[in-house]
C-alpha cells in the first residue's frame, strides 16, 4: 500500500484516524500498532513475520543490553543482535547476488553452495533493519534506555508513516515521543499540510517527469543519442528527489498528524557546492545513521588522512550496497565516496578558489553521472548511457518516442521541477510569514491564510484526480 493510492487515502487514512483519536493515551500506541502491522501486511502478508522477528529479537537483545554491567558482556550481546537482526536482510537482499557472483566465478561447482536462485525482496526491509539496529546501538552506548514494553518497541520500528521509505528514525529521537506525546489541532493542520505537499511532489511532479525517465533508460543503444540522454537522466535526477522528498514530507506530516516530530530527511541538495554537502542535504537520516553507528565505529575524523579516505569508501560502499545487491549500486557507492575522499584533499582547496555558479555545476554534473547507475540495470546499460551522453554513440537522431512526451504539461511540470527544487518556495513562504507577523493587518492575515489554504486544496484535488485517473504513479524506493 502506498501513500499515493486511493485505498490509502480514502479507507486505510481515515479509519487509523478515527481508531486513534477514538481512544484514550494509553491505548494509540495499541492502535497504531496494529495499523501498522496491518498496513505492512496488506501488501506483503506473511512476511510480517519477518519484521515481527525484528521486533522480538531486538526487545529481547535490548533488556539484555540494559540488565547486564560488564561491558565485554554487553559488547557480545550488541554483536549477536546485531547479526541476528542483519541475518533476514542478508538472506533476503544479498543472497541471489553473491549466488550470481559465485556461478560466475566458480561456474557449475557453485551449486554445491545451494544458494537460491531468486528471493523475493520484503518491501522496506532495510529500513526496519536500520531502525532495530539503530536501537540496539543507542541502547549499548547508554544514549537511551532499553524499552521495557515490546508493544512499544514493535511501534517504533513498524509505525507506517516511515515503515517503508523513511526516513530512518535513530531510537533515542523517539523514545521519549513513545510515551507521551500530545496532538494540538495546530500540529494535526500541520501536518495534514505537509502530506499534501509531499503528495503533490511525488504524484504532480515526479511522476510524468519519471515516465519520460523510463521511457528514456528502455531505449537501445541505436535509439539513445546525445540530448535523449541528457534529457533522460536530468528528469531522473528530478524525479527521484521530488518522489523521495515527496515521501518524506508525507511520512514528517504524517507522524506530526499523530503527535510525533521526524527529523527532516532532505534540504534541497541540488543546490548543494560540494558532494560532501549533498550528503548532508540529501537523504539526511541515511547520512546521519551511516555516519553515527560506522563512520565514528571505523575512527570518524580522528586517524590520519589516508584512513579517513579509506573509511569514507568503507561507507560508501556500504551505503551503496543498502540501496541494492547489484555492480551498479557499488560503483555509484565508490563513485560518491571518491569525490568526499578527493574533497577532504586537493579538489576540496581547488573548489574554494573558484566561483561559486562553477562549484554547483560541478555538483550537478558529478551527480547526473552518478545517477546513470543507480538507475541503469546493468554497468552494460550504464557503459551504453554515458557513452551517449558524451557524444559517443553516434550520430542518433532524437527519438520520436520521446518527442511525443514532450507535451505542454511536461515542459509546465519540468520548469516546476527546476524552480521547486530550489529554496525558492521557501523563501516565499518564510517572507509572507514574516510580513503577517509584521505588517499585515487582519484582513491581510486573513486574506493569505486563505490564498494558502486554497493552494492546499488545489493540489490535494489535482493529486487525487491523477491519482483516480489511473496514472503512471511507481514508487522508486520500493525496491530498496
Amino acid at each position: 500500500m502506498v501513500f499515493s493510492s486511493t485505498i490509502f487515502l480514502f479507507l486505510f487514512l481515515p479509519l487509523v484516524l478515527l481508531a486513534h483519536f477514538s481512544v484514550g493515551q494509553k491505548f494509540r500506541n495499541t492502535v497504531l500498532l496494529l495499523f501498522s502491522l496491518g498496513f505492512y501486511a496488506w501488501g506483503e502478508g506473511g512476511y510480517v513475520l519477518v519484521m515481527l522477528y525484528a521486533i522480538t529479537t531486538s526487545w529481547v537483545f535490548g533488556k539484555l543490553l540494559d540488565n547486564v554491567d560488564r561491558q565485554s558482556t554487553r559488547k557480545i550481546i550488541l554483536w549477536l543482535g546485531v547479526v541476528l537482526n542483519l541475518a533476514p536482510l542478508l538472506y533476503f537482499k544479498y543472497s541471489v547476488f553473491l549466488a550470481s557472483n559465485l556461478q560466475f566465478v566458480f561456474g557449475a561447482a557453485a551449486k554445491e553452495f545451494l544458494l537460491p536462485e531468486e528471493v523475493t525482496l520484503p518491501i522496506g526491509i532495510s529500513f526496519f533493519t536500520f531502525q532495530s539496529l539503530s536501537y540496539l546501538i543507542d541502547v549499548y552506548r547508554r544514549q537511551a534506555p532499553g524499552q521495557k514494553s515490546l508493544l512499544d518497541l514493535g511501534l517504533y520500528i513498524s509505525l507506517f508513516p516511515q515503515l517503508i521509505a523513511g526516513p530512518i528514525v535513530r531510537y533515542r529521537d523517539i523514545s521519549d515521543q513513545l510515551q507521551k506525546r500530545w496532538v494540538s489541532m495546530a500540529d494535526f493542520a500541520k501536518g495534514a499540510e505537509r502530506f499534501v505537499y509531499g503528495l503533490g511532489k511525488k504524484v504532480l511532479i515526479a511522476n510524468p517527469l519519471g515516465q519520460v525517465a523510463d521511457l528514456v533508460f528502455s531505449l537501445d543503444g541505436n535509439e539513445l543519442g546525445m540530448a535523449v540522454a541528457w534529457l533522460g537522466i536530468v528528469c531522473y535526477a528530478l524525479q527521484i528527489y521530488f518522489d523521495f522528498s515527496g515521501y518524506s514530507d508525507m511520512a514528517i506530516g504524517l507522524g506530526r498528524m499523530f503527535g510525533f516530530r521526524f527529523l527532516e530527511n532532505f534540504n534541497y541538495p541540488y543546490i548543494s557546492r560540494s558532494i560532501r554537502e549533498f550528503w548532508r542535504r540529501w537523504h539526511i537520516s541515511l547520512s546521519r545513521w551511516f555516519r553515527d553507528y560506522v563512520y565514528i565505529t571505523l575512527g570518524g575524523n580522528r586517524l590520519s588522512s589516508i584512513r579517513v579516505s579509506g573509511n569514507l569508501l568503507v561507507v560508501f560502499l556500504l551505503c551503496g550496497l543498502w540501496h541494492g545487491a547489484s555492480w551498479n549500486f557499488v560503483v555509484w557507492g565508490l563513485f560518491h565516496g571518491t569525490f568526499l575522499a578527493l574533497e577532504r584533499g586537493r579538489l576540496g582547496a581547488i573548489l574554494a578558489l573558484v566561483p561559486n555558479t562553477l562549484q554547483h555545476l560541478y555538483v550537478v554534473f558529478v551527480v547526473l553521472v552518478g545517477w546513470v547507475f543507480f538507475r541503469a540495470d546493468s554497468l552494460g546499460h550504464s557503459h551504453v548511457f554515458l557513452k551517449a551522453m558524451f557524444g559517443r554513440n553516434g550520430d542518433v537522431e532524437f527519438s520520436p518516442l520521446v518527442y511525443i512526451q514532450l507535451d505542454h504539461r511536461f515542459y509546465f511540470t519540468f520548469v516546476l521541477a527546476l524552480i521547486f527544487s530550489t529554496p525558492i518556495f521557501s523563501w516565499c513562504r518564510q517572507r509572507s510569514l514574516q510580513f503577517v507577523n509584521e505588517y499585515a493587518d487582519a484582513l491581510q492575515a486573513d486574506l493569505m491564510l486563505g490564498a494558502k489554504q486554497l493552494l492546499v486544496f488545489i493540489i490535494l484535488v489535482a493529486a487525487i484526480f491523477d491519482i483516480a485517473l489511473g496514472s503512471y504513479n511507481p514508487f522508486i524506493y520500493f525496491r530498496f
